[in-house]
């Protein structure tokens, strides 16, 4: 769950981030690594990210391996 005290800023680093996650930057990147950085080239040297950032990884931090994620039709 995110801190509430943390959302009163536009951008965090990496550190703000994992503190307003509640955990380390280790796991944050292994977060990262996971669900973002999947195509080889891995993760740029400087991250920031934003309030809707962090509520996406909060999400995946909580989320159990066998959950599924299903992607709705397109509309047409």
């Amino acid at each position: 769950m995110i801190d509430n005290s943390a959302l009163m800023k536009d951008a965090y680093n990496e550190v703000e981030a994992a503190a307003a996650l509640g955990i380390t930057v280790e796991a944050l990147y292994e977060l990262l690594d996971k669900n973002i950085f999947t195509d080889g080239k891995g993760r740029p040297e400087r991250l920031f990210f934003q309030h809707a950032d962090l509520v996406l990884l909060s999400f995946w931090q909580q989320s159990t391996p066998n959950i599924k994620i299903l992607r709705m039709p397109r509309r047409r």
